[in-house]
């Protein structure tokens, strides 16, 4: 096929072999058609030659990637068929750690129709591998299609072995600076970092964007670097060699000194370019140079530089020397503090007792310790502490004084700030009785502070224990005690508590106890806590308790006056009961023959409506005397339906129509009896008024009672009327809230008591049309509650 089999190609398959991918010889295909059949020919052969003379491997593929022909070269470098060489990616032809990446390579540009161009290893006819550098474009016809794939693989096998040979080299190289016994770095000729020996990154402990940036944030000492680069510019200008000495931050952080020693590299012709550096710590002979200069100057240096106002005296204490120090601190020249002249800076509250100090320090012939304000040269007082000292002759004879004295102005400061504190600490543990302790958990050491040996009652001062604690606790609070320290001993923080103390006058003392635990670095366990004395609050709120039970007494009996109605309208339906009853039985008798029956029936409803009335009274006097009592097994739809047979008339009267709703399998819950029907009782009513205004709708009130989700009973009583009354519907459920013009408003709050009472719950919501419902729940195991359940105002709410 094509050249390679040595045939005439045909015209078209010939001439796109001579395209070789390029695309830019279209018009050698449009101009076939206008040649003559000879020049045609003539051209071909001289593109045929031309391709053939080609320093390279010229291949070319089918749109699917199979190859349909190339050039000698390719023949003469395989010396395989075609057909073999197609088979490239199976038969051996490419290296095998190059297949992988080359057929990937080839794969992606045909399925993408992009050139490709890569580097891979073709084995030769003698098996010996060589590298190629294998680039690939397409052909395509003027509508875009693909029609060949024409590649070319050039040998760059030369190139390759030289770059490896410079890899070796740049190694080797390496190798010898890395094994340098100093810091080897180079700079290109303009003067940019690049790069440096392993031992120049290694003991720098640098990376090559540090290095690059040397002048900035490079390991150069502050103080050296803007010496360091001009020394560097200068050379950059003159190209002449430098050398500098330099402190430079090194692998632990220490700044050492270097000689650093630059030399410029030149090529053939004399031109810059590179420059070569060595750095060589010079830091050990900086060191005793710094030492020599150091001790030479150190006793010049020494008393001049203290912290201190340092100064000597003559025997008889008269000033001969003050440091700088002292002079610069007063602002004065030695001469004017000679001999006696200091004394005129020290504060005259101060002066009588420093002369007094020193004078005894002379007459004793033993230094001291003495404190005085010195006037500062602004003329602000300062305290310093004086400590003197004198030094003797080999006779034992004091031939002079040496004195320092010492700023304690600060100190002074925090003393009398602590002393504020602990004073305010104190006076307010003192006013809100509150005391503060240490307790040391492993050895049980105790700290108390004043107040809280107050509170105990122990003497100030005494060693306190944990027994001394415990005799000190009521009885019935030793258990909460022992347990609240077992809390801390496991690690535990104590939430606030409280219990109760007796002193030895058997007086006994409320207190609010609240612990925390602090674990040291030494591993210790202390827990640092507070104590308050509550006993005037348990007593106020014992007495409020009491006073609160006495108003809602009195509240009772106040409303007494309005409760009479109701209760006397309670007892009047009964009352007309009996006597309608008993008119009834008496025509019954006195009939012919007497309905004995119907009589005794109406007998019945007489005993029924008795008890009734009898009931009621027996509540009011158990509201007076403040006691009650429950002891009754009610069916609520019993006592309902009752409520509602009172009202029957009255709700008639005012256009209600009412509605039950009973669930039949509800079971009995213990209560009083009376006392639930009065909430019912106050709830229809209350629903009645609420709709005593509706007008052109049904007035419809319905009464509901279920099971609860605890298995007790829950009652309802909806109505259509005006809906509830202010912003929340709790507000009506407040004492003396009222939306009726003739309301008390506490008929809702006593029903809510009295449900309460009952270990139950009264609540209201509005209706998502007109109107609310109200409903309450009683458990079926209520606990009797203490206190007095109170009555209703008949009114309602």
């Amino acid at each position: 096929m094509g050249i390679v089999a040595g045939e005439e190609p045909a015209t078209g398959e010939f001439a796109d072999f001579a395209l070789g991918g390029t695309g830019d010889v279209y018009s050698l295909l449009d101009a076939n058609e206008e040649r003559s059949g000879d020049a045609l020919r003539a051209s071909e052969r001289e593109l045929r030659l031309i391709i053939q003379s080609l320093a390279g491997m010229i291949c070319i593929f089918s749109p699917a990637g199979e190859l349909i022909s190339g050039n000698q070269q390719l023949l003469d470098y395989f010396r395989e068929p075609l057909e073999e060489i197609g088979r490239w990616a199976t038969n051996g032809t490419t290296h095998p750690d190059d297949l992988e990446h080359c057929i990937a390579c080839f794969t992606k540009s045909l399925a993408s129709g992009e050139p490709y161009d890569f580097e891979t290893r073709f084995r030769r006819f003698d098996g010996a591998f060589r590298w190629f550098q294998v680039r690939g474009h397409p052909l395509r016809r003027p509508d875009g299609e693909i029609i060949r794939w024409y590649g070319l693989l050039t040998d760059i096998d030369d190139r390759k072995r030289a770059e490896e040979a410079l890899r070796a080299s740049e190694i080797d190289l390496r190798l010898t600076l890395d094994s340098l016994p100093g810091l080897v770095c180079t700079f290109s000729a303009d003067g940019r970092f690049e790069g440096g020996n392993q031992r120049f990154y290694d003991y720098l402990d640098i990376d090559r964007d540090s290095a690059e940036a040397w002048a900035s944030k490079g390991p150069a000492h502050p103080d050296d670097k803007d010496r360091a680069i001009a020394v560097f510019r200068e050379a950059m200008i003159t190209g002449e060699p430098y050398m500098y000495e330099a402190r430079a931050r090194c692998f632990d952080g220490v700044y050492r000194w270097f000689q650093v020693v630059g030399r410029p590299h030149r090529d053939d012709e004399g031109r810059l370019v590179r420059w070569y550096s060595l750095l060589v710590e010079v830091d050990d002979r900086k060191r005793a140079e710094r030492e020599l200069e150091a001790s030479e100057r150190n006793l010049r240096l020494t008393i001049d530089t203290i912290p201190a106002l340092a100064w000597s005296a003559r025997p008889d204490g008269s000033t001969d020397f003050l440091n700088q120090h002292y002079l610069d601190y007063v602002g004065q020249p030695l001469e004017r503090l000679l001999e006696w002249q200091w004394i005129s800076f020290i504060h005259p509250d101060d002066l009588p007792s420093l002369t007094a100090a020193w004078t005894g320090f002379r007459s004793r012939g033993q230094g001291g310790e003495a404190e005085a304000r010195i006037r500062r040269h602004d003329g602000q007082y300062r305290w310093f502490l004086f400590r003197v000292d004198a030094l003797r002759d080999e006779a034992g004879d004091i031939v002079k004084w040496y004195g320092v004295n010492t700023d304690i102005e600060d100190r002074k400061l925090a003393e009398a700030a602590l002393q504020r504190s602990e004073t305010f600490l104190a006076e307010g543990q003192r006013i809100s009785a509150t005391g503060s302790f240490s307790w040391q958990v492993d050895s049980d050491e105790l700290t108390f502070s004043a107040e809280l040996y107050r509170i105990f009652e122990f003497r100030p001062g005494d060693v306190v224990t944990l027994d001394d604690i415990a005799a000190r606790v009521h009885p019935e609070d030793q258990a909460l005690l022992a347990a609240r320290m077992a809390e801390i001993r496991s690690g535990s923080d104590n939430p606030e508590y409280e219990i109760r103390l007796v002193m030895p006058s058997d007086r006994v003392k409320h207190v609010s106890v609240f612990g925390r635990i602090v674990r040291h670095d030494d591993g210790r366990t202390e827990c640092f806590g507070a104590v308050q004395d509550v006993t005037l609050r348990k007593q106020a709120e014992e007495g409020l308790h009491e006073v609160r039970s006495e108003l809602a007494h009195v509240t009772r009996v106040l409303s007494f006056s309005a409760l009479t109605a109701s209760i006397a309208h309670e007892i009047n339906q009964p009352l007309s009961g009996i006597i309608t009853n008993a008119n009834t039985c008496l025509r019954m008798l006195a009939a012919d023959p007497p309905r004995i029956d119907t009589a005794l029936e109406t007998v019945q409803r007489t005993i029924r409506d008795g008890r009734r009335a009898a009931d009621i009274v027996a509540r009011l006097r158990k509201l007076y005397s403040k006691k009650t009592e429950r002891s009754d097994s009610v069916d609520i739809n019993d006592a309902a339906a009752e409520v509602v047979a009172l009202l029957s008339a009255d709700l008639q009267r005012k256009r209600v129509i009412v509605r039950t709703e009973f669930s039949a399998d509800l079971p009995p819950i213990p209560a009083d009896r009376v006392q639930l029907q009065q909430v019912i009782l106050n709830m229809i009513t209350n629903a009645a008024e609420a709709m005593s205004g509706v007008e052109g709708r049904e007035r419809a009130l319905t009464i509901r009672t279920d099971r609860d989700g605890s298995g007790g009973i829950i009652l309802s009583v909806q109505d259509v009327g005006i809906g509830l009354g202010g912003d929340s519907p709790e507000d009506v459920f407040r004492p003396f809230f009222t939306t009726k013009p003739t309301g008390m408003g506490i008929g809702l709050s006593v029903s809510r008591s009295i449900v309460e009472s009952h270990g139950g719950r009264l609540w209201a919501v509005p209706n998502e049309g007109e109107g609310a419902t109200f409903s309450f729940a009683i458990p079926q195991s209520a606990e009797t509650l203490e206190g007095s359940a109170p009555a209703l105002d008949g009114a309602g709410s």
